[in-house]
């Protein structure tokens, strides 16, 4: 039985890739999210006490940045990053300024809602994010807010406008969907088809943790 570690973790790994721990908020309430039903992954605990600053989060990334040759640097916890965008930026500024490491952002595509006036896209990508992956996961609107719950009145609809303006700005983006019983994994695959981005499918495996 894997032991989580006492104190919250803002840096944690998996693999070759570095995960940011940036915020346990998030616009969806997701019946499947992993948070739900665990305190963290791997013997690292991701419930936050509170959200780390920038600052917090370098000093963080200093301890273990070093250690390997780390293929992506991700912002993903237990939360949705966007609702922490200028976090984002700043922390990809000083990664991107020292390290030269690949950056991605999974995202639950509502960047533009949570940053209402702000072209999301366009800051991310001239912050030098390279790459952003969107939770779909649902293959239309009814199917999406019984299983993904959004805050947002008109959400699923909102993440097709950030998948656009994201392509626009030049970032590498890809369509994810978890697979449960809801989801239509072959209808979403040719969403993202039509919408010319890339496709993947995520296990849905909670006990593995």
């Amino acid at each position: 039985m894997t032991v989580l570690r006492k104190s919250p973790s803002v840096v944690y790994w998996l693999g070759d890739k570095l995960y940011l721990n940036i915020t346990n908020r998030c616009s969806n309430d997701c019946y499947f999210c992993l948070r739900r039903f665990k305190d963290g992954v791997r013997g690292f605990n991701l419930k936050l006490r509170g959200e780390p600053s920038s600052k917090e989060v370098v000093a963080e990334l200093q301890k273990v940045i070093w250690r390997k040759r780390w293929k992506e640097v991700v912002f993903c916890g237990f939360g949705e990053p966007l609702m922490r965008l200028d976090c984002i930026l700043e922390v990809t500024g000083w990664v991107k300024r020292f390290h030269e490491k690949v950056i991605r952002v999974d995202t639950n595509g509502h960047g533009c809602l949570l940053n209402e006036g702000r072209d999301v896209a366009r800051e991310l990508r001239e912050a030098r994010v390279d790459r952003v992956s969107v939770s779909l996961n649902a293959q239309d609107e009814g199917t999406y807010n019984r299983v993904c719950r959004p805050k947002f009145q008109g959400a699923f609809e909102k993440i097709f406008e950030f998948v656009e303006k994201a392509k626009e700005a030049g970032l590498e983006i890809e369509i994810t969907v978890v697979r449960i019983p809801e989801v239509d994994v072959r209808e979403v695959r040719e969403i993202a088809k039509r919408r010319e981005v890339e496709f993947r499918v995520r296990e849905y495996l909670p006990c593995i943790w």
